[in-house]
Parts: C-alpha cells; structure tokens; sequence
C-alpha cells in the first residue's frame, strides 16, 4: 500500500524559518531508516505558501490566485511517499519520527489509489 505522508505547516515554516541544524540531522537519520527498510519512495519540504500559486477551475475558467494562502494549519510544509503494508504500519513510522517543526505539528497519513481501486469501482 503506498501513502502520502503530509507535514503540516505550520506559522514558522509559512514565515520560512528553515529547520535548526539538529532537527535537519535528526530528520536526516530518520530518512535514512525509511530508505534502509525500503519504506520511502520520496520526500520532500515545500517553501512557504507565499511563493505558490492556486488555479481554480470553473468550467472553462482558469482563476490564479497568487500565495500567501490563509489557513495555516490545512497547508502542507513537506511530504513523503511511502510503500508500507498497512495504515498501521505508517502509523508505528510516523509515530517514530521527529517533530518535524519547532513546537506543536501535526502529520496526516493518506492512502493513494492504487489501480485495482479504479477495476473494482467499474466491475460496480
């Protein structure tokens, strides 16, 4: 099962106050464990919202929206991609991992589709 594992922004890291020295070790040692356990599949840390963008759709309609977007805690600060072999799998290795922010964070674990997941939805 592959999930995406999202770290949650956060006032500092939307501000672009990059990861102390320690934390960027610590984060470092833990990445390695998910590589050496053939766990992760990708990871990365976003900059702050302020230099993204949004598009909305409407039809035919395109609407961009340039950042800051509000709403600190619904952003995204880094993610990961995982192959584990259940939720409770991801669970236990986010539960091992270092807070990723300074201060309070919160990490979100999502299954992705797989196909099989599209064949037994048009069998339906």
């Amino acid at each position: 099962m592959r999930v995406m594992v999202l770290v949650k922004a956060t006032t500092d890291s939307e501000a672009g106050r990059m990861p102390s020295l320690d934390l960027l070790a610590d984060m470092g040692a833990f990445n390695q464990e998910l590589l050496d356990a053939g766990i992760l599949l990708a990871g990365e840390g976003l900059h702050p919202s302020a230099k993204g963008k949004r598009v909305g759709f409407d039809g035919a309609t395109r609407t961009v929206v340039d950042g800051p977007f509000s709403s600190t805690g619904e952003l995204v600060g880094g993610f990961w991609l995982w192959q584990v072999k259940d939720m409770e799998e991801a669970v236990e290795w986010v539960k091992r991992c270092p807070n990723p922010m300074p201060g309070p964070s919160e990490i979100e674990i999502r299954p992705l589709y797989e196909m099989s997941d599209f064949a037994s939805a048009a069998a339906g």
